[in-house]
């Protein structure tokens, strides 16, 4: 910790701060100030917080079709009756499909990847949901698959991926429109600008 002698810290400290710090876009100094906020905080408080993070470890599964985060399986989207079976909107990460379904414009069925692929970073097809999406596309008989992996190289990447397997079947493939900017995510997209990503999509 900076400047700090860490033999006058109590080891519960160093060691909430160190958990802290595991969490993505927390660094060292956020982690310290959260810590110390805790400390702060009422028992009740610090217990709900506790009980919380444990409900949603013991109680939060993958959906055994799309792989999205859900409580019951097969997860609402892929049980609704009135969703578009004929489209598969494939994305990285669950956020993603938070971010579309705020839109209200897509209506179809989701898969997501849980990853991409880098291989700067080790990851490869096998490493991600990729087998789980041929398997749903193969049995499923999707009209279109859309391809919204954020607009970065591991993205490109990943859909230039998916389209080579899928590129000879009767299946249309698309992408949505460039109205999100290069290197950005998508789940930080504005709901419009998004909205009007799916809505223009293209072919890829």
């Amino acid at each position: 910790m900076d400047q700090i002698n860490i033999n006058t810290i109590p080891e519960p400290i160093l060691k909430l701060v160190q958990e802290f710090s595991k969490l993505p876009g927390i660094g060292k100094k956020t982690a310290q100030r959260l810590t110390y906020y805790l400390i702060r905080t009422n028992f009740d408080d610090a217990l709900s917080l506790s009980e919380s993070i444990m409900a949603v470890k013991n109680n939060i599964i993958l959906c055994s079709e799309c792989s999205n985060i859900t409580q019951i399986d097969p997860c609402n989207i892929c049980n609704d009756p009135i969703r578009d079976k004929t489209r598969i909107c494939v994305v990285e990460e669950a956020l993603d499909v938070l971010a579309l379904e705020k839109t209200g414009i897509y209506k179809g069925l989701y898969h997501v990847l849980h990853g991409v692929i880098s291989p700067v970073n080790g990851i490869g097809p096998e490493d991600i949901k990729i087998n789980k999406l041929i398997e749903r596309v193969n049995t499923l008989g999707f009209r279109e698959i859309i391809l919204a992996m954020n607009p970065n190289l591991e993205g490109e990447a990943t859909s230039m991926y998916i389209n080579q397997i899928f590129k000879n079947k009767e299946i249309i493939i698309t992408r949505p429109a460039r109205g999100i900017a290069i290197g950005s995510d998508i789940e930080y997209a504005d709901e419009i600008t998004l909205g009007q990503a799916i809505s223009g999509r293209q072919k890829f």
